[in-house]
């Protein structure tokens, strides 16, 4: 589902956090990216997901390669990934409610009177009850605005799903919950997953492999 092949990335050409790295996920499968923080693992995710173009390397999603990225990325492509990011009150609009969050993708597509009946199904299956689709985000917990993002992921049915750090900011109960709900939506759908994170322990039990993203000293000593 996912090759990446020898990706340079970063946000200064000089120093890319990210060099020369390649990763594969296959159709249905899910794979732990291990590191720790700010050894870039997290810009490799958004290149994954076609939101950081690399300075180098191939993207490839379902053998096709990408030829574009952000709002450039063909709609099919991006449209098959969906991204969970670490901290919810940085990718959720403050402006719009849960359920206009949760919506969001299905009017970024012209897909939104088709999907109504789905935001609420995946605001039910996240745990997200209807007062609390009413709120605003800073009327929320983070647990439960990152419940809505997860549902935000999940609503156009992406044949991956990248969670990046997705538990890092949450309670134990609500890391099980959201886990168990990728799991389900994995199960039913066939969908691959990359969880990126620096928890061992987390990412061994979540998924099929692991695979250990080197630190900027192993980087330097290569």
């Amino acid at each position: 589902m996912l090759e990446l092949d020898g990706i340079t990335a970063g946000y200064d050409r000089r120093a890319p956090v990210a060099r020369g790295m390649s990763l594969t996920v296959a159709d249905g499968e899910a794979v732990g990216l291990l590191g720790p923080s700010g050894c870039g693992k997290s810009t490799l995710a958004r290149v994954a997901a076609l939101l950081h173009r690399p300075y180098a390397g191939t993207v490839r999603l379902a053998g096709r390669a990408a030829t574009g990225f952000r709002f450039r990325a063909a709609r099919e492509q991006r449209t098959s990934v969906g991204m969970v990011f670490q901290q919810p009150r940085l990718a959720a609009d403050p402006r719009m409610t849960l359920r206009q969050l949760i919506a969001a993708p299905a009017h970024a597509t012209g897909r939104g009177e088709e999907l109504r009946g789905h935001v609420d199904e995946l605001a039910n299956t996240v745990g997200l009850t209807p007062d609390l689709l009413t709120r605003r985000p800073h009327q929320v917990s983070d647990g439960q605005l990152q419940r809505a993002c997860v549902a935000r992921a999940l609503l156009l049915t992406p044949r991956l799903l990248i969670c990046d750090e997705m538990t890092a900011m949450l309670d134990a109960s609500t890391t099980a919950a959201l886990v168990a709900v990728v799991e389900e939506y994995r199960s039913a759908n066939g969908a691959a997953l990359l969880a990126v994170g620096h928890d061992r322990v987390l990412l061994r039990r979540w998924c099929d492999r692991v695979a250990d993203f080197p630190s900027s000293a192993e980087r330097a000593a290569a």
